[in-house]
């Protein structure tokens, strides 16, 4: 009787670790389960997505890069210095008598500080310098040398008729512009993105529901129909049909379980979430109530979207590269003229008292004599290049109103399709209650029933594609147009904060 007594003790002991275990399960799950409305989803998608990191970071580099432009128009102020220069080698001297070789044996060191200044106006530089330099002899008798030039001035100045400092303050501030409405764009790219990873979740969690309901519903109707077969009121085929119904049922509901999981580690991972977290989506229900006007969508596109400011740039590179080629099939020549004071000495002493002038002008050029139409080949090549791109800029600003257009168009039909698909599933709903019930009552068959199921599923699904549909014509008129047609705005953003 005792070891009766223990061995139930040890049973229930096991069935209650069971049950906690089973308890703790559950609890995770709830603790790890997350709500997120649409516009959380949105919200997250922009701010930590891996895909709005890369977005921050393209922006960066190309602040970055026009600030390195910008840069280059500002004086440059560098050092240099050799510390030291040993030189122990035998070496061709040359002397009044001839040529001969010596042995030499020195210690250089050397100093020189520049400030630089390009000029845009003509594609010139100008810079400063002073320098230092200093010999120790290593040899028996010893000695040192200083040789200093305590200011020099110089200029540098290609005339070819092309300035490239003049082409790019055309084109970096229109890159950097562009960069700035290409990152918002991103932006907007990312929502859409977002659009439908959620609604790929959503739908699968309706699938999942609808699958539930329709199993607990074949499963009752088959129980139902087994028993008014025995009673004889219904033909076998009829429930065969039942219970076919309640298998399909089990194997759907199976699919959207697997479904479910798939779309959950798709926005896990697209959100930047670990594939841990238990996402359940709430769906929205309302949508913004406004009607884009064609003309204030083409006038906002015009203005905002990077893709305009893209093929300026195209025209304005196509212009520079004819410049260049059109200089370089002519005259070629280069000034360079520098004026600055030297003086050289034994001791340090003295180095900056009376200092002599030194004057230095070069003019160099380059004429091509015969190059058998090379450059002027590159020039006509440049040209045909530059109508091409004009052509390409043309179409593509036609093809861009068109697609502004059927944007429009397209997204102004969107609220009349979601109140449609709205209504069309509340009525195959009752549809389908009504149709159960006339069943049960055995005035429809089974044919009729499955009918209504089907339609009912149907049109639950197409009402979320229609708030599908919806969010993606509203997120891409926001791209198209960089504009917020809620608030009325163009969209813009803190860059000053993405720098940091």
């Amino acid at each position: 009787m005792n070891r009766k007594i223990f061995y139930c003790l040890i049973g229930l002991c096991f069935v209650g670790n069971s049950l906690l275990l089973v308890a703790q399960s559950d609890s995770a799950k709830i603790n790890n389960r997350r709500e997120m409305s649409f516009e959380q989803v949105i919200a997250t998608a922009r701010s930590q997505s891996p895909m709005a990191v890369t977005a921050r970071h393209q922006f960066r580099a190309s602040y970055w890069e026009y600030r390195s432009y910008k840069a280059g128009y500002l004086p440059n102020l560098s050092m240099s210095a050799t510390l030291p220069d040993l030189n122990r080698s035998i070496e061709k001297i040359s002397l009044e008598e001839g040529d001969i070789f010596a042995e030499r044996k020195q210690i250089g060191t050397m100093g020189s500080l520049e400030l630089n200044q390009n000029i845009p106006f003509t594609g010139g530089n100008i810079y400063m310098s002073s320098d230092l330099q200093r010999i120790d002899f290593l040899t028996e008798d010893g000695g040192t040398s200083y040789l200093t030039n305590p200011i020099n001035i110089g200029f540098r100045q290609p005339i070819n008729g092309y300035n490239r400092m003049k082409w790019e303050k055309l084109i970096e501030p229109l890159k950097y512009e562009e960069s700035k409405k290409d990152y918002i764009n991103a932006l907007e790219r990312v929502s859409l993105r977002a659009v439908n990873y959620f609604f790929d979740l959503a739908l699968a969690q309706k699938n999942l529901e609808i699958s539930n309901q329709n199993y607990s519903n074949a499963d009752t109707l088959y129980k139902i129909a087994r028993g008014r077969y025995q009673l004889g009121t219904i033909a076998e085929n009829e429930l065969l049909q039942m219970e076919l119904s309640m298998l399909n049922a089990g194997t759907s509901l199976n699919e959207a379980k697997i479904d479910l999981a798939i779309r959950k580690f798709q926005l896990n991972s697209f959100l930047g979430f670990n594939q841990d977290q238990d996402i359940a989506l709430i769906i929205p229900e309302e949508i913004p109530d406004n009607e884009v006007q064609l003309i204030k969508a083409l006038e906002e596109a015009r203005k905002n979207n990077p893709d305009v400011l893209s093929r300026q740039r195209q025209l304005i590179e196509a212009r520079q590269s004819v410049s260049l080629s059109k200089a370089e099939k002519g005259l070629n020549a280069d000034l360079f003229a520098s004026f600055g004071l030297s003086q050289r000495g034994d001791k340090f002493d003295g180095l900056y008292v009376n200092p002599q002038q030194q004057e230095r002008v070069r003019l160099g050029i380059e004429i091509p004599l015969m190059d058998w139409g090379l450059a002027r080949g590159k020039y006509k090549m440049a040209q045909s290049a530059q109508e091409v791109v004009k052509t390409n800029v043309a179409q593509a600003e036609m093809d861009f109103e068109q697609e502004v257009l059927l944007q429009v168009m397209q997204f102004n039909l969107q609220d009349d399709q979601l109140v449609i698909a709205a209504k069309a599933d509340t009525i195959a709903r009752l549809r389908y209650e009504v149709t159960k019930q006339r069943f049960l009552i055995g005035k429809i068959s089974v044919l009729d029933l499955n009918v209504a199921l089907q339609e009912k599923d149907i049109a639950t699904r197409a009402y979320i594609e229609a708030l599908r549909n919806y969010w993606n014509y509203f997120f891409n008129m926001r791209s198209l147009t960089l504009f917020d047609w809620i608030n009325n705005q163009t969209l813009s953003e803190e860059f000053d904060n993405l720098i940091r």
